[in-house]
């Protein structure tokens, strides 16, 4: 048989020794060792580490690359959200489209096969962000797989507005629905109206949660009992949720418990997380990062996401995932291998199952593959490993190659 592709000399997270993966019709037709065929087109690998690629599970392209219109003091999240919603009045269509367009170009550069980006559909955006996110969709799809989450920020019982239009982006092509309680004036009723939307539409649901230091003050038990109450269980996802970051780790394991039980997922944005919390302290600044592996071991599916790229939220960031997880195995201070195994797992496959997208390097899968320049998984994250090339669906999206010295 003629193959369209194979990929000579490749390490897995499974293999002991180095393998050929064989790709025909845009699926994987073979994985084995010193594989004998004929294919059109043959790479050799090298020893890198092949997988399928990193998932992002959480990062907002509309508001993206906007940091030198916003005027940022405190560095708070009040203020982030304020000068935010001061600078999305103005923005226009080709303008979320062409910021956007940077990132998602950045991401796949770095690896990124899949990604869930939220989109702010709100009186003062309108539908402008999400047109131009749909649009971006449709244009980057030979590289990357995008899911909108039409995304109410600001709130939703004060704003019979943002209730509408999140409807009409459901109506029009968003993927799933995402609330913000904890800017809302009714927490409660807010969670409750986002899951009236997903029943609705049969959509996934994603809350921003509890973004503060104070464990006292929490919107998770509501969201844990509409999950329950609307049979959402896999299908309700978290991020942010910092709190968590100011409990023993035996309370944590509690909540693991819970959500472990109710079947809602946790995302981390270490980036933005650490930016914006503890603001008020002069010294022993608390990091403000959710203990992600602590809620893995617990049986919650977690991942650890960009979140946001230089705008009041995040005003530093390139995209890159690798980059990430290295961030969160300093934070949380890990260095054991299978530590930095499971990190590995939340920017790829366990973001994947967050996300509901299969996900994985099977014959018969999708041929999406990703090269490493690193032996394994554990490397990767220690050494924050480059992205060599990328493949979608058996095409070729990209290619850094590895860097080459010139010695004299």
């Amino acid at each position: 048989m003629l193959y369209d592709l194979l990929i000579r000399n490749v390490r897995t997270e499974t293999s002991a020794t180095l393998v050929d993966i064989a790709v025909k019709d845009g699926l994987i037709a073979d994985i084995e060792p010193n594989f004998r065929c004929d294919a059109v087109t043959q790479t050799d690998a090298e020893g890198a580490l092949a997988f399928g690629g990193f998932v992002e599970s959480h990062i907002h392209l509309d508001k993206a690359g906007i940091f030198s219109r916003c005027r940022i003091c405190d560095g708070t999240l009040a203020e982030a959200v304020r000068e935010t919603a001061r600078a999305k009045k103005e923005f226009t269509t080709e303008d979320v489209y062409d910021r956007a367009a940077k990132i998602v170009q950045k991401a796949i550069s770095y690896g990124t096969t899949s990604m869930r980006t939220f989109v702010e559909v709100d009186p003062r955006a309108g539908l402008r962000s999400f047109d131009a996110i749909l649009r971006l969709k449709a244009d980057y799809a030979f590289a990357i797989d995008i899911d909108i989450c039409a995304f109410a920020q600001e709130g939703l019982t004060q704003e019979p507005e943002t209730f509408a239009l999140l409807d009409q982006a459901l109506s029009q092509g968003a993927d799933l629905i995402g609330g913000c309680p904890y800017t809302d004036p009714e927490p409660r009723r807010h969670i409750e109206m986002i899951f009236e939307l997903a029943r609705k539409y049969d959509v996934d649901v994603d809350f921003h949660l509890d973004f503060d230091l104070n464990p006292s003050v929490t919107n998770l038990p509501a969201v844990i009992e509409e999950t329950t109450r609307n049979g959402w269980g896999g299908r309700v996802s978290i991020g942010h949720v910092t709190n968590l970051s100011a409990l023993s780790a035996e309370a944590v394991r509690d909540v693991g418990a819970q959500l472990s039980a109710a079947g809602i997922a946790l995302t981390v944005l270490p980036a933005t997380d650490l930016f914006l919390n503890g603001r008020s302290y002069d010294k022993l600044v608390p990091r403000g990062v959710a203990p992600a592996h602590l809620l893995a071991e617990c049986g919650v599916v977690t991942s650890v996401a960009t979140n946001n790229v230089s705008n009041p939220f995040t005003p530093y960031g390139d995209a890159s995932l690798m980059r990430m997880a290295n961030l969160y195995a300093n934070v949380a201070q890990l260095s054991r291998s299978e530590d930095l195994e499971r990190v590995f797992s939340m920017v790829t496959s366990s973001a994947a199952k967050l996300m509901r997208k299969s996900y994985g390097l099977s014959p018969g899968n999708d041929a999406t593959i990703v090269l490493l320049d690193c032996a394994s998984s554990t490397d990767a994250v220690r050494e924050v490993a480059r992205a060599i090339a990328g493949w979608k669906n058996g095409k070729q999206s990209f290619w850094h190659g590895r860097p080459k010295l010139f010695r004299p």
